[in-house]
């Protein structure tokens, strides 16, 4: 083997060496100094953990409203609004302003010689709501201060934890207090006081009707949101009274309270909570606007004998579900008024008519122009309306099951009634007529399992003035569906009774007498719920 010579040695051994040994421009230096977008993101998330840190550890306050003792608290949310804790009955929901704060007052015990005094001087309870609207107003006032030195420490504590610079820290303690100032102000401008007349109550159903309050004083004399909150706060005093000697509660005597449901779907658990409300909210008379049953067979005629027994007149209109045996079995039980072809009734002080569906599709089978025969039956019903009023006997309320058929009333009636779609609507029509779709009383029966989550069960009290026998306001209620113990009582207001509008003399505009329906006849099938 031939030996190689000594000067190519020598050659590759230089070539080697130099490839092992770093090059000076291959060298990489990482730069010691974040990115701007970097340093910023981090002292923001500084800001918002030490602000929120700070306000979950010290940033409330214990502060005496009434004969209650409460907790004020400032808590981050996206949503803003106030949350009146009323333990362990439930809580009121205020959409009261829009910004990444929240209102939280707890109730955390009523004290016995506050409640004791008002026990003996009743004449004390007169002005308990001038004196709710003082503690709240300095409660506030001690909870915004608290607030915003919660939030500088906290930022200031975890910037100087995070950085170990003191620069730094005031930093984000500055911009945690610049954060509450933007908040506060975003909360001013936003402020909504006629939030307390809409309030929004989950808990204990039972506690729903003393804690939103009855209807026509939300009505008449509220004003200020404060003296509002004060209301509210006054009516969970009042509530306390089964563990003290306070007053009961008691809805406006005035106030004409129409329970309506519709869809129960042969859920006998419906009954049960029909009967509760009827109690809870002394309602004077119970509307059902159709597909009580789920095949209208005569088998099914038992289910329908609790109605005779829940504490109101039963107003009751046929549905696609409940056939004509279902309804003559109805007109033979007491306490149950069955409407049809636009026959008129006056229950409890209101004058209603309705309407039978003219579609009977117990399978929930498709019919070709069942639309058309809708629009039919709610002309012939707004024929009937037009009549009533023409002989000086107006109706209050109109009652048909499927909404395309309760539409052809626009005009004829202040308010009409409908089911048949499951969940809750309420809408005002062209010519002035509203128009209120009920969820379903009995959480869609046995299709209540055939989504990922059971269906809620849902019901309205609606509120009449005695006097005008209009429409005041509306409770929207909703439990939790089958296995479920949640419950939502929601307040709404018709608009013309909110507190600076305008009230009109004279009803809503009417359609002209000669109104028909117009649309074409439909030629597909509609879908039967």
């Amino acid at each position: 083997m031939a030996r190689v010579p000594a000067a190519v040695l020598n050659t590759f051994t230089r070539i080697r060496r130099t490839r092992r040994r770093p090059r000076p421009h291959s060298r990489v230096e990482l730069d010691p100094r974040p990115r701007p977008w970097a340093r910023a993101l981090g002292l923001t998330a500084v800001v918002l953990v030490g602000a929120w840190l700070g306000l979950l550890i010290v940033g409330n306050v214990r502060a005496p409203v009434g004969p209650m003792d409460t907790t004020m608290t400032l808590r981050p949310s996206l949503t803003g609004g106030t949350k009146i804790n009323v333990s362990p009955l439930g809580a009121l929901h205020l959409d009261s302003h829009v910004a990444p704060v929240r209102l939280d007052v707890n109730v955390d015990q009523l004290d016995p010689e506050r409640s004791r005094a008002l026990v003996d001087h009743p004449e004390r309870l007169s002005g308990l709501q001038d004196e709710v609207a003082r503690d709240v107003g300095h409660g506030t006032l001690d909870l915004a201060v608290r607030s915003g030195v919660a939030v500088v420490s906290g930022a200031t504590a975890l910037g100087l934890a995070v950085y170990r610079r003191p620069r730094r820290a005031l930093a984000a303690g500055g911009l945690a207090l610049a954060l509450l100032a933007a908040s506060g102000a975003t909360a001013y401008v936003t402020w909504n006081p006629k939030s307390v007349l809409e309030p929004r109550f989950s808990g204990l159903l039972s506690s729903a009707p003393s804690l939103v309050g009855d209807a026509r004083s939300i009505v008449t004399e509220f004003d200020v949101y404060q003296k509002e909150l004060a209301r509210l706060v006054t009516n969970v005093t009042k509530l306390y009274d089964a563990t003290s000697t306070l007053p009961a509660y008691r809805p406006d005597p005035t106030t004409i309270r129409v329970l309506h449901v519709s869809d129960i779907h042969l859920n006998p658990a419906s009954w049960k909570i029909i009967a509760s409300l009827v109690e809870q909210y002394e309602v004077n008379v119970i509307v059902d606007s159709g597909d009580t049953m789920d095949h209208g067979t005569a088998a099914e005629n038992g289910f329908l004998d609790p109605v005779k027994d829940l504490g109101a007149p039963y107003v009751w209109v046929r549905g696609n579900h409940d056939s004509l045996t279902t309804q003559r079995y109805l007109e033979d039980l007491k306490n149950v008024h069955v409407l049809d072809d636009g026959r008129a009734r006056t229950i409890a002080g209101l004058r209603f008519a309705g309407i039978g569906d003219p579609q009977f599709t117990p399978d929930r089978s498709a019919r070709t122009g069942a639309e058309a025969s809708q629009e039919l039956a709610g002309a012939r019903l707004a024929s009937a309306l037009r009549d009533q009023r023409s002989a000086g006997t107006p109706v209050d309320v109109a009652v048909a099951h499927e909404p395309s058929a309760a539409r052809q009333t626009d005009g004829e009636v202040p308010l009409v009634l409908a089911g048949h779609l499951h969940h809750q609507e309420m809408e005002v029509l062209r010519y002035g007529t509203r128009l209120r779709i009920e969820g379903s009383t009995g959480g869609s029966g046995l299709r209540a399992v055939e989504g990922r989550d059971p269906d809620p069960i849902e019901a309205s009290i609606l509120y009449f003035d005695r006097d005008t026998r209009r429409l005041q306001a509306w409770d929207s209620i909703r439990l939790g569906g089958l296995g479920l113990t949640t419950a939502e009582v929601s307040r709404h207001l018709v608009a013309e009774n909110e507190p600076g509008a305008t009230r009109s003399p004279t009803p809503s505009p009417t359609r002209p007498p000669t109104a028909s329906p117009t649309r074409p006849p439909a030629t597909s099938p509609t879908a039967s719920p």
